[in-house]
């Protein structure tokens, strides 16, 4: 990590978390939605001069749209959302498992450029257990939205306590945000750190032990 880090620990109270989800209203299939945003991308590059009869340029309206809709807003659509499976926990294993360094590409919603960074996600085993992968399904489905790192970070903690139904649950997310590298203050030597930690994670020496498994 680099040395000029910010460490925000997000500790929403559970009254609260509703308000901390981006809230999605679907009401246009994506078929529509990439035909409007096709038109309205088109008048963008006219209002910025661009040829658009350019071979290079005619179909980037078009594939622009499908981006946003089908890959980085992926998100946004509810149908998108992994169907996670469950696994009974039947060697009664009671300590924690991490999946540390899951990378995801998000994008900054005050300026829609990319937030690029790893996710550390922690739960202490009860009844049941997550399939891996979908721990990674759950960070990438809540990061192909329009994002900051702080509604991010609580949007997986509290999507893996409900499907497991504990408050054992730590999330620590660490991401570069090119809103702060590529434009404005321009400083491409720091980084964001995040983080929620709940249930026993809030004991020094579990979080510990968790922040010491991600090298923190």
């Amino acid at each position: 990590m680099k040395q000029n880090g910010t460490l925000l620990n997000t500790q929403p109270n559970k009254e609260s978390q509703e308000n901390e989800s981006m809230k999605v209203s679907p009401i246009l299939d994506d078929a529509h939605k990439i035909d409007l945003i096709e038109n309205k991308f088109r008048e963008i590059m006219e209002i910025m001069g661009l040829d658009l009869t350019d071979d290079s340029l005619i179909d980037t309206p078009k594939r622009v749209a499908k981006m946003y809709v089908k890959e980085i807003f992926s998100g946004l659509n509810p149908a998108n959302k992994p169907a996670v499976t469950l696994f009974e926990n039947k060697y009664q294993y009671k300590e924690m498992l991490v999946e540390k360094d899951i990378t995801f590409y998000s994008n900054c919603e005050h300026h829609f450029v990319p937030i690029i960074g790893k996710a550390h996600v922690a739960y202490i085993a009860n009844s049941h257990v997550i399939g891996l992968s979908k721990i990674n399904r759950i960070v990438e489905f809540y990061a192909k939205r329009p994002q900051v790192q702080e509604r991010l970070t609580v949007e997986i903690a509290n999507e893996i306590k409900s499907l497991l139904n504990t408050e054992d649950v730590a999330v620590v997310i660490e991401a570069d945000h090119l809103c702060v590298s590529s434009r404005g203050i321009k400083d491409v030597n720091s980084d964001t750190t995040t983080a929620q930690f709940s249930g026993k994670f809030e004991e020094a020496g579990t979080k510990n032990e968790f922040l010491t498994y991600i090298g923190k």
